[in-house]
């Protein structure tokens, strides 16, 4: 793609271009857009968890074979297998998420122009060489460093270099640095500092790579992991001393320890979250959908403000020219005017590409005239013009800026607007600069643009108020204008618009203020970033879509950052989320998507949390048993499972049940409060599947002995039932699948208690009467406390 010759330089040629690239004076850096192959088999093997659970396998392993021989320790570390099948799915999925980003990254890279053998080119800015000059327009990035060599009234923001909000005006051999965007004027300016030498190489990388930000959820999770990581150890050593007292069967005790330890560690958890968000970015990436940052899935589902900028949100990135409208007794035909307007703009915005294609339908010509001075649109002034040399100055912008509101026109373009028209006044000037304000204005022609509405915006804002969460329309065009589009869409409360031109410095009262009211207009850059602040401070947390230079500063200080495809480099650069395609319907896809990895992680840390505390519990229990016998001189009290009964019990209570629960669909709006949560619903489902199965097992003992297998195949069976059970309750609401799923996970258990070899290859052996009515009673007790705990006694509390 080319453009006619800038004025000025006429850039590299050819030749010196090839001589620096292959001098490797070009601009590539490493780009991590994701987590590179290595990186992604270190977090998924490498884990502190992972490295307990071989241990204790080679422990398995090791004593079991020498108790009897290798096949039978080979056995009593199956509980390995879960491990590996996670292990191999979260790297599977995290794959595949890293090459939908990858793709989708490079749908979102920006190109830059640059002067070549005197033509404007578009290349990767990858491909910028040294000395390259780079031409800039309002909206873009710039992606390398180096000093301006022409200005037109070029404006420069550095607010993500400086935190300064305020623009900066450029003038030749003034400095331009990576990461800071142009807002006005245009300009050129030569490329030095590049590749790794310039702040682009960490802004990039920082603003686009695939990372595991802040997020509720894993900082919840990991709480968990290095609670459970202090609690293990002396339990398990409590375990150990209590076990020694029978020295004669120390290999067995070994071999048993270890069956005790294993269901302490949430294997899983970690590694099922990873894979919920990497399903998620999968789905998200099938809509066109870019999630910079993996808990970004999470922070829409936990939004409860909405705040929305209008242009290119609510409507899409067009406008057509309805009318122009001459103000009666004005000479100069306004066409005319508009025509030189739009010849001496080098970098027409979207409203003056509208007028630009609106003039040549009507074969409207560039009169020709000469310009002295260019004054670029910017968002805080609201107007842009031209002086000219024999035709004095004319501006275009917004009538409430450049009018006095006691003029007719002024009223007629108040009328115009509250039919959703947007208006502009074209006006001539005794005086105008871009820094002392304007003089003598006297309005030539109002030009009516009628903006075009998403046709799904409508349904997405209901979705929205549907689903609780609060919407503000919040834009820069005039409050009649802004409000009559939000009329159009069914928003409540468009017919009480604020003007924000009026709003109160007061933070509170910024807040009060916009707790009540919908929709605001006439809203500058900087205050898009009060409204963020004033609503964080109330304790929302607030979601902001844009796609323009002018909603960077709230883009990034939003808990969630929405930008469009379309919209500027910088807007891209900062948010969370990029909609490649521009359609804002996107949006509930995202929520969905969030509260599906939000709840089923919740169900899937329950069951983790739930095993996690009936281990310790047994452990506990067993181990102060056993110091009590001892003491009593009684006989020993040996741990009730084998690490195999663990696998078999831990495979279909979680493992299996846990990989479906964590991909399932669910709409439950995400709640806070994740870890406490979590704890109300494990602390008594681990102490209904701990104590039943501990009284079980000691009746069974006293009944049958130690030297049989009938009490640990009965305390199998009681803690199988109960955490079945828990699962179950876990598994709400019920679908057919979810029924299908426990059900036969309850199934094959069963089938492993009645075929002879699975039954001895497990290390278990059919229950008698007795053994049977006594797990009948436990279960049934277990069933009961967990019902009445976790069913029944919140629904009371409900009431």
């Amino acid at each position: 793609m080319t453009t006619p010759m800038l004025a000025g330089t006429r850039g590299l040629t050819e030749a010196e271009v090839a001589e620096r690239v292959e001098a490797g004076r070009t601009n590539e850096t490493k780009r991590h857009t994701s987590r590179p192959l290595s990186a992604i088999l270190r977090a998924n093997f490498f884990t502190p968890l992972n490295a307990v659970i071989a241990v204790l396998a080679v422990i398995a392993i090791t004593f079991g074979t020498l108790q009897e021989d290798l096949f039978y320790g080979l056995k009593q570390a199956l509980f390995v297998g879960v491990i590996i099948a996670n292990i191999l799915i979260g790297t599977v999925q995290e794959l595949r998420a890293k090459r939908t980003l990858d793709k989708l990254s490079l749908m979102n890279t920006a190109n830059a122009r640059v002067l070549r053998d005197g033509e404007v080119i578009e290349i990767d800015p990858a491909t910028i060489v040294a000395d390259d000059i780079v031409v800039i327009e309002p909206g873009d990035r710039i992606v390398v460093d180096g000093p301006v060599v022409e200005s037109r009234n070029l404006e420069i923001d550095e607010s993500l270099l400086t935190g300064e909000a305020d623009p900066v005006a450029k003038a030749p051999g003034d400095e331009v640095r990576s990461g800071s965007f142009a807002v006005a004027g245009t300009g050129k300016f030569r490329a030095e500092q590049i590749g790794a030498d310039s702040y682009a190489a960490k802004l990039v990388e920082e603003a686009s790579k695939f990372t595991l930000a802040r997020s509720e959820l894993r900082e919840g999770i990991n709480r968990f992991i290095k609670l459970i990581n202090w609690l293990i150890v002396p339990i398990a050593l409590l375990l150990i001393i209590s076990q020694a007292s029978d020295l004669e069967n120390w290999r067995e005790i070994v071999v048993s320890t270890v069956a005790g330890i294993v269901p302490m560690i949430p294997e899983g958890l970690v590694l099922l979250t990873s894979v919920a968000f990497a399903v998620g970015v999968i789905r998200l990436g099938a809509r066109h959908c870019l999630v910079q940052e993996l808990p970004a899935i999470e922070g829409l589902a936990r939004t409860d403000v909405l705040c929305l900028d209008k242009t290119g949100t609510l409507t899409e990135g067009g406008m057509d020219v309805e009318e122009i409208r001459p103000v009666p007794g004005e000479g100069e035909d306004p066409l005319v005017a508009l025509a030189a307007l739009d010849a001496s703009d080098d970098s027409p915005n979207p409203t003056m590409q509208a007028i630009g294609a609106y003039l040549q339908e009507r074969d409207a010509e560039d009169p020709g005239w000469r310009v002295i001075d260019a004054m670029p649109f910017s968002s805080a002034r609201k107007w842009s013009g031209t002086r000219f040399t024999d035709n004095g100055t004319w501006l275009l912008g917004a009538p409430d800026i450049l009018l006095d509101q006691s003029d007719p026109v002024a009223l007629e373009a108040d009328m115009l607007a509250a039919q959703g028209l947007r208006v502009l006044a074209l006006v001539t000037a005794e005086s105008a600069s871009t820094t002392g304000g304007v003089t003598g204005v006297k309005p030539q022609a109002l030009v009516v643009l009628r903006q075009r509405l998403r046709s799904t915006a409508a349904a997405t804002l209901e979705y929205f108020k549907e689903q609780g969460v609060a919407v503000k329309i919040i834009s820069g065009d005039s409050p009649a204008a802004v409000g009559a589009v939000a009329a159009q869409l069914g928003v409540d409360g468009a017919g009480d618009t604020v003007d924000a031109r009026r709003l109160p410095e007061d933070p509170e009262e910024l807040a009060d203020l916009l707790e009540n009211n919908t929709i605001f207009g006439r809203v500058k850059p900087h205050q898009k970033r009060d409204f963020i602040k004033a609503l964080q401070s109330r304790g929302h947390t607030v979601a902001m879509t844009g796609d323009g230079v002018n909603d960077v500063l709230a883009l990034k200080d939003a808990d969630l950052g929405i930008a469009m495809g379309s919209g500027s480099a910088a807007a891209r650069s900062v948010a969370q989320v990029v909609l490649l395609d521009d359609e804002f319907a996107t949006l509930p896809h995202v929520v969905n998507e969030g509260r599906r990895v939000l709840g089923n992680i919740g169900r899937v840390s329950n069951l983790f949390l739930t095993k996690t505390v009936y281990a310790i519990s047994l452990a506990l229990f067993i181990a102060i048993g056993a110091i009590g016998s001892w003491i009593a001189g009684g006989d020993p009290l040996p741990y009730p499972f084998l690490p195999i009964h663990q696998s078999l019990i831990n495979a279909f209570t979680i493992g299996i049940p846990a990989f479906f629960l964590a991909l399932a669909p669910t709409f439950d709006r995400a709640k806070p409060g994740f870890v406490k949560r979590t704890l109300k619903f494990a602390i008594p489902a681990g102490l209904a599947c701990a104590i039943p199965t501990f009284v079980v097992y000691l009746a069974s003992l006293a009944h049958d002995g130690t030297d049989s297998k009938l009490p640990q195949t009965t305390a199998g069976i009681t803690l199988f039932c109960l955490a079945l059970a828990a699962l179950a309750i876990v598994a709400k609401p019920y679908t057919w699948w979810k029924v299908t799923l426990v059900a036969a996970c309850g199934g094959a258990f069963l089938l492993v208690l009645s075929v002879p070899w699975l039954a001895d290859f497990y290390e278990l052996g059919l229950p008698g009467v007795w053994n049977t009515t006594a797990a009948a009673i436990g279960i049934g007790s277990g069933i009961a406390a967990l019902l009445l705990w976790l069913v029944v006694r919140p629904k009371h509390h409900a009431e």
